[in-house]
């Protein structure tokens, strides 16, 4: 019988099977043997081992699509970036790591500005040109006001999505509004920081619908992009592609070298300059980083 992992506590893996419900299963020991751990998302084979308790066992673990390392997932189809319009103001930085390790392990990415009920017009205009030329679905929702949540409800059908962001900017009210079978605790803002307490404990993925699955993943507040070499990292930024093969020398970092078509490309306003400034902060931390 075959399933998906949906959840994974103290060596209990938790397998949903369509029509049949979700059973309680154990890995086999070959996969320690093998050195394979099962992760949320996978895709696997069961045998079961007792219909009424819902119980058995993982046979074999189906050849994965991806991997994430931090967090532990297998199978994403997309990832849902969630940040805040306000309250917390968008940490650009952060979201372009984010960005970075999507692109990087070629998972497409729907960005999703929450709390637009709160800014106006001239934010979200704003918050539209840093990204515009990035190619990914951009979004703007408020789930206390449900605004665009059908949207958004669309953009998930048929697919496994990992939801990410940091702390406050509503995910979890986002996931409430999304389905009514598992409801998320919502946390806090601290007023003194304009942080949010966090809420998520480990990755979970929940059944939308048939074939859809969204996934809180924790572990997102700080993102490193240290396994890239610094010459990979302009690939992980869209929005440079246009300019390839226009700059004045081959193999061009886009940081210091005359006649680069990306530096012009900012001056001239093509390029955001924050998107920028987040790719050359990035590339001189990979280059100390390997100095090391």
């Amino acid at each position: 019988m075959k399933g998906k992992i949906i959840r994974g506590i103290a060596g209990f893996y938790y397998v949903h099977v369509v029509e049949s419900g979700i059973y309680e299963c154990k890995a086999k020991g070959i996969f320690r043997k093998d050195g394979i751990k099962p992760l949320v998302g996978d895709d696997v084979e069961i045998e079961i081992l007792d219909e009424k308790d819902m119980e058995g066992n993982i046979m074999e673990i189906l050849p994965r699509k991806n991997e994430l390392i931090r967090p532990a997932v297998a199978n994403i189809d997309q990832a849902l970036v969630v940040f805040a319009a306000a309250k917390p103001k968008p940490h650009f930085q952060l979201l372009d790591r984010f960005l970075v390790m999507m692109e990087s392990k070629e998972i497409p990415v729907v960005l999703c500005f929450n709390k637009s009920d709160i800014v106006d017009d001239e934010k979200i205009t704003e918050l539209q040109e840093i990204y515009r030329n990035c190619g990914y679905s951009l979004l703007f929702t408020s789930a206390k006001e449900e605004q665009n949540i059908g949207e958004l409800k669309t953009l998930l059908r048929g697919k496994m999505t990992a939801i990410a962001g940091p702390s406050g900017v509503g995910k979890s009210s986002l996931i409430n509004r999304l389905q009514s079978g598992v409801r998320m605790e919502t946390g806090s803002i601290s007023r003194k920081i304009e942080r949010g307490k966090h809420t998520t404990r480990h990755s979970e993925l929940i059944v939308l619908e048939e074939g859809s699955y969204i996934m809180d993943t924790p572990g997102f507040s700080s993102l490193y992009v240290g396994d890239m070499e610094k010459e990979e990292l302009k690939y992980c930024f869209p929005e440079f592609s246009v300019y390839e093969g226009k700059c004045r020398f081959n193999g061009c970092s886009h940081i210091h070298e005359p006649g680069c078509a990306v530096r012009e490309a900012v001056e001239e306003g093509k390029i955001h300059r924050i998107r920028y400034e987040d790719y050359a902060f990035m590339y001189r931390e990979l280059q100390e980083r390997k100095r090391y």
